[in-house]
């Protein structure tokens, strides 16, 4: 008889066919059935990043993957996380710091040192848990790559791992897909592939039926399962803003105008070229009262009508300003504020508000050493050589909280726990430090925080301009996951509504709990692959080893 293989490798017959949502469903499943399992994924390539406990950077999709499981996120369930910086380098980051920026080539030559360090890794987390269950990436028939592949056959055979093959039937030819996959693959990688799992599927799966046959006859590989194409699930994605939410927004931005007349607030968000940790904004997509549209151009921002702007994170921050300043949107943001919208910018957006961003260390933009910046409020940022990468808990500025209270109930108030200082928490990663300029008049600090680890030490953070007269404010920061928080995005909503007359809505539906919401979520996602799976299969393919 086999032996319990102790993992499940989850690859794909391309990128964006569903594996990181397929390996939290499983994550999700073996924890409910009692069993402690770890998710990994050895080589990710994202801009949407996270900070662990201890200060490592690691791939937001191991961090929901890890929250599917119950475990605090580590930096060992994702230890290689490139981060483009353009079409021909990247950010390596390994084990959570940064080693530097590399060539493709220069990558391609270190894998041997990188596989190495993924046997070791997995050979420990396999000691510790029932369970791994390992993401690939891309497809593993990227037959140019696969010499020296280290995320996808590679990590199967060294964790001796039998593979559950993902396609995508929603674009089409998953059939096709699936035996070209397979067949491209020399045959001792074939041998790992133990199941096909077909995904997003909208229709009758009867109808599909007749295809799942042939392809499971003709490859002599089971289909797992048909997993319907769900859109009210809500998981957290991986990497940037898919087309058919891209697509959901622009609806968003025709319904802006009714938006209003309901007694909504219009929160548009900037469409970076190089936007980073997107999800920030998730929680307040959530929210009954908010519309929240991304937008890609300054047409788009002045048919919005926003009663707020966020300019979000950014990998390339100068380059993106750049941007901004040559399509005309940061001229239309700063048109929209003159006539009463609030602006809100995040590590690399509140660095554009200011008046100038230096790069002395050549440490984000190699071509531009020193830029004007936007303007909106008196400070100067410095890229340094170190990035900063830390957990932080905070609470808003005494100063800043006496000004919020005149409008919102939401930060004058007692939060859901009864405490009307209750700490918040987020997440710090960036370069640059920036300080007030001159007399910073009408400037006043956002948040007092303590970063993990070094919690008797309290540090200012932000900044916050509020213009009482004309009802409108600019506020900025480096904490990622803010909106995340209930009181800070309670407050927010409601000085946004006390600004612009909006009396409509109580906010009695509002998410009080962002990590309780997520949590319900998994449970979802995890009853949808129990239902429309082969559970019996599934344990088979499990415990099957290689």
């Amino acid at each position: 008889m086999a032996k319990d293989s102790k993992s499940l490798m989850i690859q794909g017959t391309s990128s964006h066919v569903g594996k990181s949502v397929a390996v939290a469903a499983i994550c999700r499943i073996l924890k409910q059935d009692g069993y402690s399992v770890c998710p990994f994924k050895s080589q990710n390539m994202a801009l949407n990043s996270f900070v662990t406990a201890s200060g490592g950077e690691m791939g937001r999709a191991q961090v929901v993957q890890a929250e599917a499981c119950g475990l605090e996120p580590e930096v060992f369930m994702n230890p290689i996380l490139i981060k483009p910086v353009a079409d021909t380098q990247a950010q390596i980051i390994f084990m959570g710091k940064v080693l530097k920026n590399m060539s493709a080539s220069e990558y391609d030559n270190n894998k041997k040192f990188y596989l190495d360090k993924i046997k070791e890794l997995l050979d420990d987390i396999r000691k510790k848990f029932d369970y791994v269950v390992i993401e690939g990436a891309g497809s593993p028939a990227e037959i140019n790559l696969l010499k020296n592949d280290i995320v996808n056959m590679r990590t199967a055979v060294i964790a001796e791992s039998p593979v559950i093959l993902v396609g995508d039937v929603d674009r089409g030819g998953v059939f096709a897909s699936f035996y070209g996959t397979v067949k491209l693959l020399p045959a001792h990688f074939q041998k790992y592939i133990k199941g096909l799992l077909v995904n997003k599927f909208r229709g009758d799966v009867d109808l599909l039926q007749p295809g799942n046959d042939y392809i499971a006859q003709k490859l002599d590989i089971p289909v797992l399962g048909t997993i319907p194409y769900f859109r009210d699930i809500y998981i957290e994605e991986e990497d940037s803003v898919n087309l058919e939410k891209q697509q959901y927004k622009a609806a968003s931005l025709s319904r802006s105008k009714s938006s209003k007349a309901d007694g909504k607030i219009v929160i548009g968000v900037i469409y970076l070229p190089h936007i980073s940790n997107f999800t920030d904004f998730n929680a307040l997509e959530h929210e009954e009262e908010v519309n929240l549209v991304y937008l890609r151009n300054a047409a788009d921002l002045a048919e919005l009508d926003p009663h707020m702007i966020i300019i979000p994170g950014s990998k390339s921050t100068i380059s993106d300003l750049i941007y901004m300043r040559g399509s005309g949107l940061e001229e239309e943001i700063k048109k929209q504020y003159a006539k009463g919208v609030s602006i809100a910018g995040i590590c690399g957006g509140y660095q554009m508000l200011g008046d100038r961003i230096t790069d002395r260390f050549k440490s984000e933009s190699k071509d531009t050493e020193s830029l004007e910046g936007m303007g909106l409020i008196d400070i100067e940022t410095d890229y340094l050589k170190e990035k900063n990468t830390y957990q932080v808990s905070f609470e808003l500025e005494d100063r800043s909280r006496d000004k919020f209270d005149f409008y919102s109930s939401g930060f004058g108030g007692p939060d859901e726990g009864g405490s009307r200082n209750k700490k918040m928490k987020g997440y710090e990663i960036h370069m640059g430090v920036s300080k007030v300029i001159g007399s910073g008049d009408g400037l006043i600090p956002l948040f007092n925080i303590s970063r993990r680890g070094n919690e008797e030490t309290m540090l200012e953070d932000g900044l916050l301009k509020l213009d009482s007269e004309n009802k409108k404010m600019v506020i900025g920061t480096y904490i990622h996951g803010v909106f995340d928080n209930y009181i800070f995005r309670r407050g927010i909503i409601d000085t946004l509504k006390a600004f612009n007359n909006i009396r409509s809505g109580s906010g009695n539906n509002a998410i009080k709990s962002y990590n309780d919401f997520k949590q319900a979520q998994y449970d979802r996602l995890a009853d949808l692959f129990r239902d429309n799976m082969d559970m019996d299969l599934f344990y088979k393919i499990l415990k099957s080893g290689v």
